[in-house]
């Protein structure tokens, strides 16, 4: 059986109504996601609070993410990263409304 593969460039969307999220690989305890966002932020005044660890490279583009507590949002740009722990409150203020930014997450307990 040849394992499955493929490019995390591959069918960018010139635009998007709403953030896209595509699961690359599930395994116990592990979740790997390509997130694709143009122009997209959390809903203001929202903050996630995940149950699970996560650790994000953006790949493309650019965006702002806002940790509860900090004044200014951080810039994440290409190969720019963080580890997020459970149930650290953070919300995206801001991503690239001109072209796509492309994230990895990699969600773990």
């Amino acid at each position: 059986m040849t394992p499955p593969g493929g490019n995390l460039f591959t069918d960018l969307p010139p635009h998007l109504a709403e953030e896209r999220l595509d699961e690359l690989l599930s395994a116990p305890n592990l979740r790997v996601e390509r997130i694709v966002s143009i122009g997209h932020a959390t809903p203001s005044g929202v903050f996630y609070d995940q149950e699970w660890a996560e650790w994000v490279v953006v790949l493309q583009g650019s965006a702002k993410l806002l940790f509860e507590g900090e004044v200014e949002p951080r810039l994440l740009e290409p190969g720019d990263y963080l580890h997020i722990p459970a149930h650290t409150r953070h919300r995206v203020e801001w991503t690239d409304p001109r072209r796509p930014t492309v994230w990895l997450a990699i969600h773990h307990p």
